[in-house]
């Protein structure tokens, strides 16, 4: 491939559309986890809980708006095919935001009486978004298909994902909180880890049945023999999180980051090998990265814009988990609070 600005903008965006989305995965990932497990709590832990994601969730979700943002204006064509094909999963998905957003807020200012349904909301806020997310992928990897295998790949990945966002968020809890609460995630990690595994396993296996591209990318060899690296990797962080959570001296000598890590690299792990399957598709077996993309002088235009916004969206980001890293406490927007 020639290195020609209308060869290589379309790749830069998409490898920008990639990190933003892998960074909202994983960042607003845990913080829905954290919602998805709040009933679990007690009153007092509930309020840790929420303190513990309070000042990272709503700039979490920054990372969507720029994923999505250059799907609009870097690849017009297949922003057309996809939101219309995932309308109203996104819609779903909005509206599931929109509940935690305001729970969030709500619960802190309510009244003992209401408390506890704001409690509910914003889990069931979390939920509801970890579902929509799990369709809109599951849709995605089968071409927006709407045949009967199509529709009950979705509704698995629907069903499932949210045992895997419960276990970045009993791994964030296990690094944010201690005593009681941390005990209390670290039981919850064990209770989500395999579903989460099996999970995982069912949709690497079941992709390639549903999809004859992604099939030949894996198993036609050599190939097969250089992507065993992902899932051997992916095995080993595995493990590495299930003898942290079945060892508590692990985690009272404080390593239990591991979980948390070993999750992360999990989803990063899928998540190339996800790429792998689907490039040079943006939306697979229709439009490729270079068909889906807007004209040359657009995408240098786009470009500066970009330039200046993703570093200052990291930089934000790096600065924002260091000024609140540590130990979280009950969060309280009252006086002295």
């Amino acid at each position: 491939m020639n290195l020609t600005w209308d060869n290589t903008l379309p790749l830069f965006f998409m490898a920008v559309m990639g990190l933003a989305l892998l960074a909202y995965v994983v960042l607003d990932g845990y913080d829905l986890g954290v919602g998805i497990l709040l009933p679990f709590a007690s009153d007092e832990e509930k309020d840790v809980m929420v303190s513990s994601i309070g000042p990272f969730w709503d700039a979490n979700e920054t990372w969507l708006v720029l994923g999505i943002g250059v799907l609009l204006i870097a690849f017009p064509l297949a922003h057309g095919i996809v939101l219309s094909a995932l309308y109203l999963p996104v819609a779903i998905m909005l509206l599931g935001l929109t509940l935690r957003g305001v729970s969030f807020d709500f619960r802190v200012k309510a009244r003992a009486a209401r408390k506890d349904m704001w409690n509910r909301l914003f889990s069931l806020g979390s939920v509801v978004t970890a579902m929509a997310q799990g369709w809109m992928l599951g849709s995605y990897l089968t071409g927006f298909g709407f045949d009967a295998i199509s529709l009950a790949f979705s509704a698995g990945i629907a069903l499932t994902l949210p045992t895997a966002y419960a276990m970045l968020g009993a791994g964030w809890l296990i690094m944010k909180t201690g005593d009681t609460l941390q005990l209390k995630a670290v039981h919850w990690a064990r209770r989500v880890l395999w579903p989460m595994g099996i999970t995982l396993v069912g949709i690497s296996l079941a992709t390639p049945l549903v999809s004859h591209t992604v099939f030949e990318r894996w198993f036609a060899m050599p190939q097969f023999l250089g992507l065993l690296p992902i899932p051997v990797a992916c095995a080993v962080a595995f493990f590495a999180a299930f003898q942290v959570i079945t060892k508590p001296k692990i985690v009272a000598a404080g390593y239990g980051w591991i979980v948390f890590a070993s999750t992360v690299l999990i989803f990063v792990l899928a998540f190339i090998g996800l790429a792998y399957s689907l490039y040079p598709y943006i939306v697979i077996d229709r439009l490729t990265v270079w068909q889906a993309a807007s004209a040359t002088k657009s995408l240098i235009f786009i470009f500066v814009g970009v330039a200046i916004t993703l570093p200052a969206i990291i930089v934000y980001t790096v600065f924002m988990y260091r000024v609140f890293w540590g130990r979280a406490s009950a969060l309280t927007y009252g006086p002295g609070g």
